[in-house]
């Protein structure tokens, strides 16, 4: 069967989850289904610019505004719940990171520090303004590269400490996972679905979101470090 597949696109913070409950989805529909990921940026310039997709997953208030524009069609489906980790590099020394106050000494104390440009790194950058420290770490802050993910500029040593969705870091090599970043500064992104507006398969869109969102798939989330978006608690 030649059938034409289902095409996905998603921020890199989705991409392995995705790229196996796709095949998980083939497996047991026989459905198609192709995964493509990059950053969440420039994945939502894309759709502005006309590019088509049948479903595109990406934090909610960015679906929310695609479907606001007629991008995509009404309808989100929330998918996964993602929170933020901090991560140094392999056999680096670990700073505490159990209290807002340990997290602010370990940023203010670090020679480098990076965090992604997405939800999670704006919701950070806050978090630095409000703590009044911003400024004095500014130059010591490495953004990274599009499609770069922090993990990999603290495996170089290019970062002392990195903060990024747990979801990115797990399983990367060359750093150690220090944990999630406190309850007092947790930012938790919800990663949803939307269907392009000029899908000419919306309805095999739809079963295929119905599946990510489902409960069947809480136990692939929980090992990508992620958790169903219908858990309690924000």
């Amino acid at each position: 069967m030649n059938e034409v597949p289902l095409k996905v696109i998603s921020s890199m913070a989705t991409r392995a989850l995705l790229g196996e409950l796709a095949e998980r989805y083939r497996a047991t529909t026989g459905r198609v289904v192709a995964t493509e990921a990059a950053g969440g940026v420039d994945v939502a310039k894309r759709i502005r610019a006309g590019e088509e997709f049948d479903v595109v997953v990406l934090a909610s208030d960015v679906i929310d505004a695609l479907i606001g524009e007629g991008r995509l069609l009404p309808g989100r489906v929330d998918v996964v719940r993602s929170p933020i980790a901090v991560a140094v590099r392999k056999g680096a020394p670990r700073p505490d990171i159990g209290s807002e106050a340990a997290v602010k000494q370990a940023v203010s104390a670090a020679r480098t520090l990076s965090y992604s440009t997405g939800p999670s790194g704006r919701h950070l950058e806050r978090t630095f303004e409000r703590w009044g420290i911003l400024d004095a770490i500014r130059e010591r802050i490495v953004v990274p590269p599009p499609g770069v993910p922090v993990a990999s500029l603290v495996a170089e040593g290019k970062a002392e400490i990195g903060f990024q969705q747990l979801s990115e870091l797990i399983g990367h090599d060359g750093i150690d996972v220090l944990g999630l970043v406190p309850p007092e500064i947790q930012s938790v992104t919800i990663f949803s679905g939307g269907i392009g507006a000029r899908s000419a398969r919306a309805d095999a869109a739809r079963e295929l979101l119905a599946f990510l969102a489902s409960p069947e798939t809480a136990e692939t989330k929980r090992r990508y470090g992620m958790e169903s978006a219908h858990a309690d608690g924000d």
